[in-house]
């Protein structure tokens, strides 16, 4: 959506959004549960408060966005073993005790855990006074505050009110014929005079670009095929990407057992099996008396619950928080849970480089395939893995497809300029220089014929 507006917001009326789902957003996206509104993928806007602002947070406050702050500082307060805490490691850990290099009690496992496969990982170096590998960009830039996003109308509204500025809409409705939901793209053939676009439903559409925001697990996968195929240089960079997978899961219960308040938000389940039921929220903050309770799993956890029913996973969960508040709670009226890893159309969470990639295998990512150009949040050098990062890189996408429009012009332009002189000494062959120049004019050469070989063709494809 931000890669379309750019284009929209410079002249490009002749675009057309091609969305594989029945709805925009992809991985922001909500879903009604125990009577709110819960955040399924995207759920925080990370780095606020600092020097500079971040642009989603500026979005936000726009439009009213209702949100509410996230301190993890006390996470470590809240730790429970599922020994029975006869041990002095949850309190030697809760002031900053070093972790070893070898994570092996269930507390030291637990902390493992947050400290590298967790979202947050980053804040949760200073939460435990450890630090970090190296500065999270998007901390350094916008500021170490983060916000849940806990609004009725979803995070996917800020999507809704940006695609207002260049596309119809009406009560909130996306009516514009250059968005088509439900079109799964399967086959993109490009050459160096365009790109022909083939979908599931047997659609073909043809356009001089071509915008690509398939999520990095999406581009591993087989679900496009290029023709002809990528180059090595490209595959090889996508193949080295991680994609993260990270499922949060919803459990509604006829009333809270749990601690409450701003200090007790988060909680931690110390067990010998790392990441298992590790990393626990309640939702009180963010909508008092809803009694909801969110566990966060991430990659092989996340996989493995996605594979089985949820009653299965809610059988386990319900034994985890038993080990941690007694026999006699309720057990959950309903649950909820994401499975971001087998959506073919998203393929995992969010792109996550590893610390040996260095900047080339971002902008190999990145970078164009001919009329193909590359987006999303896994070709943000700073960002990637965040809301922002996606909309940045939808900012820059554009507009480096915007300077190869241009590029493309003048070349045109120039080829026009060259041509003209050429026609008319071939016409001197056969009549006065003067007559052939003259009846030249006269002729009515369509002007595309320099701009695009292709006439009626949308100039780009998102």
């Amino acid at each position: 959506i931000s890669a379309a507006k750019v284009l929209a917001d410079n002249g490009i009326a002749d675009l057309l959004i091609l969305e594989a789902s029945g709805r925009i957003g992809g991985r922001i996206r909500k879903e009604s549960f125990g009577g709110v509104s819960v955040e399924l993928g995207a759920g925080w806007i990370a780095g606020v408060g600092g020097k500079a602002s971040n642009p989603v947070w500026e979005i936000a406050s726009k439009f009213g966005l209702r949100t509410c702050f996230s301190d993890y500082s006390n996470a470590r307060y809240n730790i429970y073993d599922r020994r029975d805490l006869e041990s002095n490691s949850v309190e030697d850990v809760a002031n900053g005790a070093e972790l070893p290099l070898t994570a092996k009690t269930p507390i030291e496992l637990a902390i493992d855990f947050i400290l590298h496969d967790f979202e947050m990982a980053g804040k949760f170096h200073n939460s435990f006074l450890f630090s970090p590998v190296e500065p999270i960009s998007t901390y350094v830039d916008f500021g170490e505050r983060e916000f849940l996003v806990a609004d009725e109308r979803g995070y996917e509204y800020l999507l809704y009110k940006m695609a207002e500025d260049f596309l119809l809409t009406s009560e909130g409705k996306i009516l514009d014929n250059r968005l088509k939901l439900n079109k799964v793209v399967r086959e993109l053939q490009h050459s160096r005079n365009g790109v022909t676009v083939k979908t599931e439903d047997g659609c073909v559409y043809e356009a001089n670009y071509v915008i690509l925001s398939a999520s990095i697990g999406v581009l591993q996968s087989d679900l496009i095929c290029f023709r002809p195929p990528l180059p090595r240089w490209k595959t090889d960079a996508i193949e080295k990407c991680d994609v993260m997978v990270y499922t949060k899961i919803f459990l509604k219960f006829p009333y809270k057992f749990w601690p409450c308040g701003t200090d007790k938000e988060f909680f931690i389940y110390a067990h010998e099996r790392r990441g298992y039921y590790t990393f626990w929220q309640h939702m009180e903050n963010a909508y008092p008396g809803s009694n909801i309770l969110v566990v966060t799993l991430t990659n092989g956890e996340s996989k493995r619950v996605e594979a089985q029913s949820d009653e299965e996973t809610l059988k386990e969960a319900m034994g985890v928080l038993r080990d941690m508040f007694g026999p006699d709670i309720p057990t959950a009226t309903d649950i909820l849970v994401p499975r971001w890893w087998n959506n073919r159309f998203q393929r995992g969470s969010y792109s996550n480089y590893p610390i040996i990639s260095n900047n080339q295998v971002v902008n190999d990512i990145k970078a164009p395939v001919g009329r193909i150009f590359f987006t999303g949040e896994h070709t943000s050098e700073r960002f990637n893995g965040y809301v922002h990062g996606g909309y940045l890189a939808g900012i820059d996408t554009s507009k480096a497809l915007l300077e190869e429009i241009r590029k493309d012009e003048r070349e045109n332009e120039s080829k026009s300029f060259l041509l003209e002189p050429l026609i008319a000494l071939s016409g001197s062959l056969t009549l006065a220089q003067s007559d052939a120049v003259s009846g030249l004019q006269k002729c009515e050469v369509p002007t595309q014929l320099y701009l695009s070989g292709k006439l009626g063709i949308p100039e780009a494809i998102l």
